[in-house]
C-alpha cells in the first residue's frame, strides 16, 4: 500500500503561507536554509485514515471492555461473580454478541485477553465484531506507576516491546490502539508530569501507526478534585497544547488518529454542577483551541460520569455542526446497566443486552444531537466517579 507523506516546514524568520505565524527554523548565519521532515505513517496510510474514518461514522460511538482483569473482576463482584477467566468470558461474550450492536457501535476496545479469546461456541471474539462492521481495537499500554520527581503524579509504562505486540496485535485482527494515561488536577499538574503524558502518547501513537494501528490518544484529565470549571479548561488547554506539539515531532499522521479527551467539567468535589449546555460550551472552546480539523474524531471518555450525564454532555455538544465527529467512547456508561441486567444469570443475557442496546442506542442519537432523556431509568442517573479510579 503506498504512503502518504506530509511536508512541514520550519523556520524562524519567515511567516508561513499558511497559517501567518513563524514556521521556519534558520540555521545560524543563514538567511535561507530551510530545514524540510517528512510526516509518514508508512505502508498503512490509507488503511489507517479509512480504519479512522470507519470508526468515526455518523450515529456510532465506541464501546470500551479494556478493563485489566482485576478491574474486571471489581465488576463481576459488583454482582457476586468470581473473577475467573470463565466469567469474564461469558461477561465480554455477552457484551459482543449482542444483535444489532452494530448500528450504533463502531469500535470495541478489548483487553488482551478478550482479542485472543473465542466464544464458548469457538467464535474468535473478533469474528464477533467484523460481521457486525464493528472495528476491534487493543488495550496497549501497561499501566500507571509513580513518576519519580513529581508531585505525587504517576506515568504510563508500556513503550517497551510496543513495536512487535503491536504487529502481533495487528495479525490478531486489532486495527486501533488505546492507550491511557492520566494528569490530575489537584497534584499540579507539573510540567513534568504534563511533558512526560505528551511525550509517551507521541512515541505510543508513532509506533501503533507504523504497524498499523489506529492510535487512541488518551490523556484522561481526572475528575478528583473541588477545582472550577474555568480550571479544567486551562488545564486541559495546557495538556492538549503539550501533545498535539510531541505528535508533531514524533511524525504521527493526524488523520490517522482518534483523541479520547476528557469533558471540561468542574471536579467531582466543586460546589457547583455544572449544566450540560456549559459543558458543552467549555469542552467545545478547548477542543476548537487545540485540535486541528485534520483529526477525524474525538470520541469522549465517560469519566464516571452517571450513564445520563455522559449521554446528556455528549447531545449538547452536537447541537451545531463541528469540525470534527464527536462521539463517544464510554466503558461504565455504556456497562452498568448491562451488569445490573445480566446478574451472571444465563436467562438473564437476552435482557441484557436489550440494556446494552439501549445505552448505546442513547448515545447514537446524542452524536447525531438528536437524544431526549425523557424515560430514562433512575440507575441511569446515579453517577458512577470513583475517587482514584484505576483500569
Amino acid at each position: 500500500m503506498a504512503s502518504a507523506s506530509f511536508v512541514k516546514l520550519n523556520a524562524s524568520s519567515s511567516s508561513s503561507p499558511w497559517t501567518g505565524q513563524r514556521s521556519f527554523n534558520q540555521r545560524s548565519g543563514s538567511s535561507s536554509a530551510v530545514r524540510v521532515s517528512v510526516i509518514r505513517a508508512g505502508s498503512y496510510s490509507e488503511e489507517l485514515v479509512k480504519t479512522a474514518k470507519t470508526i468515526a461514522s455518523p450515529g456510532r460511538g465506541i464501546l470500551a471492555i479494556d478493563e485489566s482483569n482485576a478491574t474486571c473482576g471489581k465488576r463481576l463482584a459488583s454482582i457476586g461473580l468470581d473473577n475467573t477467566e470463565a466469567n469474564r468470558q461469558a461477561y465480554r461474550q455477552l457484551l459482543l454478541t449482542t444483535p444489532g450492536l452494530g448500528q450504533y457501535i463502531s469500535g470495541s476496545i478489548l483487553f488482551e485477553e478478550t482479542l485472543f479469546q473465542s466464544t464458548t461456541d469457538g467464535k474468535k471474539m473478533v469474528d464477533c465484531l467484523r460481521e457486525q462492521n464493528i472495528v476491534p481495537g487493543i488495550k496497549v499500554d501497561k499501566g500507571l506507576v509513580p513518576l519519580p520527581g513529581s508531585n505525587n503524579e504517576s506515568w504510563c509504562q508500556g513503550l517497551d516491546g510496543l513495536a512487535s505486540r503491536s504487529a502481533e496485535y495487528y495479525k490478531q485482527g486489532a486495527r486501533f490502539a488505546k492507550w491511557r494515561t492520566v494528569v490530575s488536577i489537584p497534584c499540579g499538574p507539573s510540567a513534568l508530569a504534563v511533558k512526560e503524558a505528551a511525550w509517551g502518547l507521541a512515541r505510543y501513537a508513532a509506533i501503533s501507526q507504523d504497524n498499523g494501528l489506529v492510535p487512541i490518544v488518551e490523556p484522561e484529565i481526572l475528575l478528583d478534585g473541588d477545582h472550577s470549571i474555568e480550571t479544567t479548561l486551562e488545564v486541559a488547554e495546557r495538556v492538549w497544547a503539550e501533545v498535539f506539539y510531541y505528535l508533531a515531532e514524533n511524525n504521527v499522521m493526524f488523520e490517522g488518529i482518534l483523541l479520547k479527551p476528557s469533558m471540561v467539567t468542574p471536579g467531582a468535589d466543586h460546589k457547583e454542577k455544572a449544566d450540560p449546555e456549559t459543558i458543552a460550551k467549555y469542552t467545545l472552546t478547548m477542543l476548537k483551541r487545540r485540535v486541528p480539523p485534520a483529526v477525524p474524531g474525538i470520541m469522549f471518555l465517560s469519566g464516571g460520569q452517571s450513564e445520563m450525564e455522559a449521554t446528556l454532555n455528549l447531545h449538547a455538544m452536537n447541537q451545531s455542526p463541528n469540525p470534527w465527529h464527536v462521539s463517544f467512547s464510554y466503558a461504565r456508561a455504556l456497562q452498568n446497566s448491562v451488569l445490573k441486567a445480566w446478574q451472571g444469570r444465563p436467562e438473564n443475557v437476552e435482557v441484557a443486552q436489550k440494556a446494552l442496546l439501549a445505552r448505546a442506542k442513547a448515545n447514537s442519537l446524542a452524536q447525531l444531537g438528536k437524544y431526549s432523556a425523557e424515560g430514562e431509568s433512575e440507575d441511569a442517573k446515579k453517577g458512577m466517579f470513583v475517587k482514584g479510579y484505576t483500569y
